[in-house]
């Protein structure tokens, strides 16, 4: 797998277009206090967000995971992450799983201070001056590889006065153009008891509920030169990118339903908008490039490479 053509490029930018399974509707993400979120493009477009960036992102945590062995899929296997257990030693989480990463509290706000502590120890230089991004870099790929793909802010002043964090350095949303409502509702039935009282669930419940209609595309985004900018090595930039390229094959083969109604698939081509004339590898490819680039960092993971860390309130 040859990514030469990558080395003096900024970014890496993708984007395919994609369908529903069945139907034409799709469900949109929803915001508190907002609901689906609209918006106009400047030459009159309706336009409609379905996938966030922050939801993408743990979309393309969760096809990394084994759920029946708590552990990476194969080809990811011996990658560093924190795993969470409770005091009699049940799986509790882990930082694949975690909205924050390794800034979970589960994992930053335990009993046991072990963990804690080891990130203070690799990080208490930084107490004062400027923040080192390379020695931040060092010290997730060491215990968190993933933050150096999804971001991560430590903020814990115990660490560096809560001044660490990275920027998302892969990135993805899915939004649709030419967008119109699709109106529907229904009723929560209660036969037994329909004038019930609705407050504790009984009764007829009629609701109202919106789909959408329109054109759907995925984008993905490598900031390559962020990953360059970690300054961690040749070797690590290729592990980072390789396994940047495995989530998004990953999650436009395994990933994309986003809910009950967002079901949805692939419907073209996945094309390189930056640079010219660069193939995206098959998932093939990647799975089978990935192990070796794995071996070669061990040594700059945590050994064990899984951290483990016992919750307790």
């Amino acid at each position: 797998m040859n990514l030469e053509q990558l080395k003096n490029e900024a970014r890496l930018l993708l984007e395919t277009p994609l369908k529903p399974v069945q139907g034409t509707r799709f469900q949109p993400t929803g915001f508190p206090d907002l609901g689906a979120a609209t918006y106009q493009r400047i030459d009159g477009t309706q336009m409609l967000l379905v996938e966030s960036a922050q939801s993408m992102a743990n979309r393309m945590e969760l096809v990394c995971m084994n759920d029946d062995q708590n552990d990476w899929v194969a080809p990811l296997k011996g990658l560093p992450y924190v795993l969470v257990k409770d005091k009699n030693g049940k799986i509790f989480t882990n930082s694949l799983l975690e909205s924050h990463r390794i800034n979970s509290p589960y994992i930053l706000e335990a009993k046991d201070k072990t963990f804690f502590d080891l990130l203070k120890k690799d990080l208490g230089v930084m107490e004062k001056g400027r923040v080192s991004q390379k020695m931040l870099a060092t010290t997730l790929l060491k215990y968190d590889i993933n933050s150096l793909l999804h971001g991560v802010f430590l903020a814990k002043k115990q660490l560096a006065g809560g001044r660490l964090r990275l920027p998302r350095a892969l990135s993805s949303f899915v939004e649709a153009s030419d967008v119109g409502v699709a109106p529907s509702g229904g009723v929560k039935k209660d036969d037994v008891n329909p004038a019930g009282d609705a407050g504790k669930g009984f009764g007829h419940v009629p609701f109202h509920r919106e789909e959408y209609t329109g054109t759907l595309t995925a984008f993905f985004n490598i900031d390559l030169a962020q990953i360059r900018g970690y300054s961690l090595g040749e070797d690590i930039e290729e592990l980072l990118i390789t396994l940047a390229m495995f989530k998004i094959r990953k999650v436009l083969q395994d990933g994309l339903r986003f809910r009950t109604a967002c079901d949805l698939e692939v419907a073209g081509d996945l094309t390189v908008k930056r640079p010219d004339g660069f193939t995206l590898p098959s998932l093939q490819e990647i799975e089978k490039a990935l192990p070796s680039l794995v071996q070669k960092a061990k040594t700059d993971f945590a050994q064990p490479p899984v951290t483990t860390v016992i919750y307790e309130e």
